[in-house]
């Protein structure tokens, strides 16, 4: 018995002495590592790090900064200070911007893909013809931005504030804008096909000759909407609001009216 109780014994011991020799290796490894610059870049970084693919600046102040035409390929901005930055034609793809301060920011043109603007305040942002498909920009404040023939296919930007925002011409295929707040919108000549607004509120917005296809506009306010010349062929508009708004020569073929009634097919201006 006291054999086993001895052997037993050694083995803890033995076992303590190895974690101890791995533990210590693997230190000696990291420290080796890091003074010979091994360790990623991205670990190290700090806001004295110049521009490049996958920079980290989290927190940072880069008021004004010029990082037109750069690639910044998954770098980490969130947090940022980029008030009045200049991203024009930059790449931005899988970015992360979350929280940051991009007000009166230039992103035109830039790629956008798969960029990250959770909670960002970018009143003022000009973001035309820039490319932001599957980008997130929920909870966001866009106030007055300008996406002028950009393109947002399935971005969401749910719950965001884009009052005043201009997205004339402007492709947002099964964008998700459920409660957003959209109070005089102009996205005149927009495709919003397959889109989700649901719950917005687009009072006095703007969808002249804008593409609704299959849209869905259900408990959306839309008081004084201007649907003029659009196509809200099989849109649901199940419980919206639409006192005051214009529906002249706008295509209402299949279309699911706010008392749940389908629109004859063919309907022009009015559900019939």
């Amino acid at each position: 018995m006291s054999h086993t109780c001895a052997g037993a014994v050694a083995n803890d011991t033995m076992i303590s002495m190895n974690y101890q020799i791995y533990s210590n290796l693997t230190g000696l490894l990291l420290v080796i590592f890091f003074v010979l610059g091994l360790v990623p870049a991205q670990a190290v970084a700090d806001c004295a790090d110049e521009p490049a693919a996958g920079v980290n600046w989290t927190g940072c102040d880069k008021q004004g900064v010029d990082l037109s035409g750069l690639d910044l390929t998954r770098a980490v901005l969130s947090r940022a200070n980029l008030e009045n930055a200049n991203f024009s034609g930059s790449r931005l793809t899988h970015v992360d911007f979350n929280l940051a301060t991009l007000k009166n920011a230039n992103f035109d043109k830039a790629r956008m893909i798969g960029a990250r603007l959770v909670g960002v305040k970018a009143q003022g942002a000009s973001f035309r013809q820039a490319i932001l498909d599957d980008a997130s920009l929920s909870r966001s404040s866009l106030n007055s931005a300008d996406f002028n023939g950009a393109r947002l296919r399935r971005a969401n930007l749910y719950d965001s504030d884009l009052a005043n925002a201009d997205f004339t011409q402007a492709n947002l295929e099964a964008a998700r804008l459920e409660r957003a707040k959209m109070f005089a919108v102009k996205f005149d000549e927009a495709n919003l096909a397959s889109a989700n607004l649901e719950s917005s509120d687009a009072e006095t917005a703007s969808f002249r000759k804008a593409s609704l296809i299959k849209a869905t506009l259900d408990k959306a306010i839309l008081r004084e909407a201007d649907f003029t010349n659009s196509d809200l062929s099989k849109a649901s508009l199940r419980e919206a609001y639409i006192d005051d708004a214009i529906f002249d020569g706008a295509v209402l073929s299949d279309t699911i009216w706010i008392q749940f009634q389908r629109c004859r097919s063919g309907s022009i201006g009015e559900c019939r």
